[in-house]
């Protein structure tokens, strides 16, 4: 069974270090091994911080034994993603992921 986690409508560089610390202690509090999955629909703003903050949420899990994928991409950060090549490690089961 997973665990839901929705993100900030904000993830840039103004928020990057809250946000960061407030979804490390939410990943935190879940048992280890505990899929999690960030859900990106209300995400509105972002930047390139955004995409460091998602990457690390992913170390946090991996850490902890869980795997992490991000659901509800907004289309433009969904590119952002692509054009970074971190589709595969955040979304493991999108169509990028397979061609990868």
């Amino acid at each position: 069974m997973s665990s839901t986690i929705a993100l900030p409508s904000v993830l840039n560089a103004d928020v990057a270090v809250q946000a960061q610390a407030q979804l490390r202690q939410q990943i935190q509090a879940l048992p280890q091994g505990t899929p999690v999955v960030l859900d990106a629909a209300a995400v509105q703003s972002f930047d390139s911080a955004g995409l460091a903050l998602l990457l690390a949420c992913r170390r946090v899990a991996l850490a902890r034994g869980s795997r992490l994928q991000v659901q509800g991409w907004p289309a433009s950060l969904r590119a952002l993603a692509q054009v970074y090549g971190v589709m595969p490690l955040l979304d493991p089961d999108s169509a990028e992921a397979a061609a990868a």
